[in-house]
């Protein structure tokens, strides 16, 4: 059963959407509790998390801090984290549902799952870029936070868990789990765009990857996140 995990600050507008996704897994009863945990936030998100009825965790702000708060705060054996602007799309829980049947029956070794990448934009700049996450993940077996991270919270532990990172906080959990313990799912994950279209596609892309370069050259996360902003 899961506990899902989702960061939030002044996420009022989008996180409605993203829970609605839930509502399915939640009746089934794959999905046992939904965590959020907010960071500071000045707007409705508190109100939007009582209407839905999850259960709302105050942190310290930092997404690596606020994501190892949830992961604290939950009660049952597989893990969901997601940000607060990506929505599943319909189906995810009859896949996420197979994928964690395998594990617990043993028949396949504990790993973690992501699902694919997608905008909520039209043209060929989001294309482009969707093929160039597909491209790395199915490369590298590198998903980054807002493609979803799905995994037992025994291998969350196992690896130790998100560290307070100013940034990159996704990709180094993925790293310690390895490539070999990281499956991509088919069902999509759609992410708000909105951080694309307000500092231009290229740009947004280039900043991504200069980010994972330096991380890869092991330079600090608290020295690439000033030099290109942890946003």
């Amino acid at each position: 059963m899961i506990s899902v995990v989702i960061p939030t600050l002044n996420a009022e507008r989008v996180l409605g959407e993203s829970l609605g996704a839930l509502v399915p897994a939640v009746v089934d009863g794959l999905v046992k509790e939904v965590i959020i945990v907010d960071g500071g936030s000045t707007d409705e998100t508190e109100k939007v998390v009582d209407i839905a009825g999850a259960t709302f965790v105050r942190s310290e702000k930092g997404r690596g801090a606020q994501l190892a708060a949830g992961a604290r705060a939950a009660k049952f054996s597989w893990l969901l984290f997601l940000h607060a602007d990506t929505v599943l799309t319909p189906g995810w829980e009859r896949e996420a549902a197979a994928f964690m049947e395998r594990i617990d029956s043993g028949r396949r070794p504990a790993s973690a799952a992501a699902f694919r990448f997608a905008l909520d934009d039209n043209g060929i700049m989001p294309r482009l870029l969707e093929t160039f996450v597909a491209l790395r993940c199915a490369v590298f077996a590198l998903p980054y936070g807002d493609q979803g991270l799905l995994l037992p919270a025994a291998l969350y532990r196992e690896v130790g868990g998100y560290q307070p990172l100013p940034l990159m906080e996704d990709v180094h959990l993925v790293r310690r789990l390895g490539r070999r313990r990281v499956t991509m799912l088919r069902a999509e994950a759609a992410t708000s765009a909105e951080r694309y279209r307000k500092s231009g596609y290229a740009l947004r892309a280039l900043r991504n990857l200069a980010c994972l370069t330096l991380y890869g050259l092991r330079v600090p996360p608290r020295i690439i996140a000033r030099l290109y902003g942890a946003a």
